[in-house]
This record gives C-alpha cells, structure tokens and sequence, in this order.
C-alpha cells in the first residue's frame, strides 16, 4: 500500500476501535440492567451476571460493527475534507476510485472480522449461553428460595419459607398448590386446592426432578365441591415431586443460534423436527451470517462514496452525510425485508443478499458519478448576465 493508503487505513481503523467501543458500551449497559434484574432477582451471584454479560459480548459486537465501520468512515472523510487534504490528493491526480482502495481493504477487515464472529464466536457463545441457562433453571435454591418472601415458582404455586439455614435447611415452610389440572374442563371448578405446611424441609436430587422432603408437617386439601370439605392430613415424613411445579429445564431444546453455519446450510429433517423449526429458519439464519458481514463492507464504501459527491465546503459535507445515512438505512430495510421474504419462502434465499449488492452497486454509481465533470458557469456568463 502507498503511504497515503496506510494514512487513511490507520485512522479508518482508530475511529472503527473508537466508535465500536462506545456502541458496544451502550448496547451492552442496557442489556446488561435487564440481566442484572433477572439474575440477581432470582438470587444469583454477581460471578453469573459477569458470565452471562461476556456471554452475550460476541452478539453485541457482531450488531454494531457495521454501524461502527460507517460511522467511522463518514468522520475520517469529513475530517480530512475539511483539512483540505482530500482535495490535495485528488489535485494531485487521484480518482475517486482511487481514493477509495483504502476504504475497501477497511471494509474487507471488518468483514472478516464479522465473519469469525457470525460463524465461529457467536454460536459458540449462544451454545454456552443455552447451557448455562438450563443449568441455573435446575438450580432451584438459587432461584426459587428465598427466606422471607412470598414466591411464585408457577401459576397457581405460592411458596414461603421463614428461614433457610446455612447447612440448606428450610424451617417453616409453606406450599399452597391451586394449580388447574390440564383434563379440568373450560370453566369448570378445580376440584382441589392443596396446602403443604411443615416445620423443616429438605430438597434432594432426584432421577428426573428434585424432591422436596417434607418433615413434621401437614397436607391440608380443599375441595370445591357444593358444600367445600376439607381433609387434614398430618405426618413425620413426605415426599413431594417438583417436576410438575417448577419448569427445570431439564429437556433443554437447542435453538437455531446454535447451530453451526454447515449444519443450517445442510437443513437435516430430522433436525428440523427436533427443534420445532422450518427449513426456511434455518437457511435464513445460515445466509445472514453470510450476507450481514457483507454490509460491513458496503457500509463504509457507500458512506465515502456518498461523500466524494461534495466539493470543499468550510461548512463541512453535512447534505452528503444526510444523503448517506438514508442509503444506510435504505439499505438496513431491504436487507430486514429479505430475512422476512425468505422466512416464508425458503427458495428464495438468493434474496438475503439483496441488501450488499445493492450496496456495491450504489458505492460503484455514485464514485463514478463523482469522477464526473461538474459543468461550470462562463466566465463572462455573469458579466453578460448583468449587462442585459
């Protein structure tokens, strides 16, 4: 590369550092407040919150890279436009075309870097992330007992628990069952409601769920027959199966973010009807980790192009910073579009692509227009003008 070209590649790439760094921090703080709300709230330790936050990283960068990369572009051009440095380099003889070969080995960097991420990084994360998540599902202490308050493991299950002591004992425990059987007819009345009070509790492992060992306690049941009885049931030990009133999450489903790009091109039936999907799911999500890092090259080749159409202007080349944001945006919609059309129609997957070569297309048109050259007035047109 020409000294010229390493100038505008290594401010391309400081300003692409600078401005990914903010737009990662931003995204990722307002993902991160919800997170922080979810986890905690269901009593995890702040080591889980850190995991989940670097968990989510890669999906974060992977979104904003191309925005940086045109934010970037847009600031290093308008900069060096009004430093009179652009227009040295083209009085010297550089074409717009030329001008922009820096811009396009910044475009392809960006590119493979989306590329790593969308294949490699991302799904790795999400995979990790689904595991993570099921394993704490299952961790129904952390989740589900806390002394002191009144919880709702799930509709109709109301739990309380006065004290948890530090060898795992639960002292004074309350479980009020009024869950809807799922054969209870439409509008019918539940036929009874439970009440499980014990003065100690343990819960252990079991084969498929946990157990709740119930010690020194009473089962009260009510029915809701015409007249209500209830039934009073006291006893030293019970066992009571939590499969049915916490969702552990133990039959994990994999999701498509998962899956590795081959295996989305490959769309297995069998797969697909494991993961209760289509195969237009699938060929989407394969063909957007493909076409997405396209954008992030277009995306800066669109903006200096968009850019090379302003003259010198102390002012700066705000109409044609204007004027590339629409075509970002522009382009955004059709590529959003496209995910839409081949979601219903999964032949039409050669559309996901739509949105880069658009984008090649208008950088290529609008350069060449830019080389073009602009009529002037005559000099003695003004003159003659005032004499009439």
């Amino acid at each position: 590369m020409s000294r010229f070209d390493r100038y505008l590649l290594s401010n391309l790439l400081q300003l692409f550092g600078f401005f990914s760094l903010v737009l990662v921090a931003v995204y990722w703080v307002n993902r991160a407040v919800g997170l922080f709300d979810q986890l905690i709230g269901d009593g995890q330790s702040a080591l889980v919150f850190v995991e989940f936050s670097l968990l989510s990283l890669p999906n974060v960068i992977r979104l904003v890279l191309p925005i940086s990369a045109f934010a970037a572009c847009l600031y290093a051009v308008n900069r060096l436009a009004q430093e009179s440095e652009l227009v040295v380099m083209q009085a010297t003889g550089f074409s717009s075309m030329r001008l922009a070969r820096p811009v396009l080995f910044f475009g392809l960097c960006v590119m493979a870097m989306q590329l790593v991420l969308s294949n490699v990084l991302v799904p790795m994360a999400q995979t990790r992330l689904q595991e993570r998540s099921a394993e704490i599902n299952q961790d129904i202490t952390a989740r589900f007992l806390n002394e002191g308050r009144f919880m709702h493991p799930s509709n109709g299950v109301t739990l309380y628990i006065r004290e948890i002591t530090p060898l795992g004992e639960l002292n004074d425990l309350f479980l009020s069952d009024e869950r809807i059987p799922e054969d209870t007819a439409e509008g019918a009345t539940p036929p009874v409601r439970s009440i499980y009070t014990a003065r100690r509790a343990l819960i252990v492992r079991g084969v498929s769920a946990p157990q709740l060992v119930m010690l020194d306690g009473s089962i009260q049941q009510l029915t809701r027959d015409t007249p209500p009885r209830v039934s009073i049931t006291r006893f030293t030990t019970f066992t009571l199966d939590l499969s049915g009133i916490v969702q552990t999450g133990a039959d994990r489903r994999k999701v498509v973010d998962e899956l590795s790009t081959a295996d989305l091109l490959a769309a297995d039936p069998a797969q697909i009807e494991a993961m209760a999907t289509s195969r237009a799911a699938f060929l989407e999500e394969a063909h957007s980790r493909i076409s997405t890092p396209m954008l992030g090259l277009v995306a800066p080749l669109v903006g200096f192009a968009a850019l090379m159409l302003g003259g010198f202007s102390r002012f700066g080349l705000w109409r044609q910073i204007g004027f590339a944001v629409l075509l970002i945006i522009g382009l955004q919609l059709v590529n959003t579009a496209a995910s839409g059309v081949v979601l219903r129609n999964a032949a039409a997957w050669p559309v996901m692509y739509a949105a880069p070569l658009a984008g090649g297309v208008v950088a290529y048109a609008l350069l060449w227009l830019s080389q073009q050259p602009r009529r002037r007035p005559r000099p003695g047109a003004a003159s003659e003008g005032a004499a009439a």
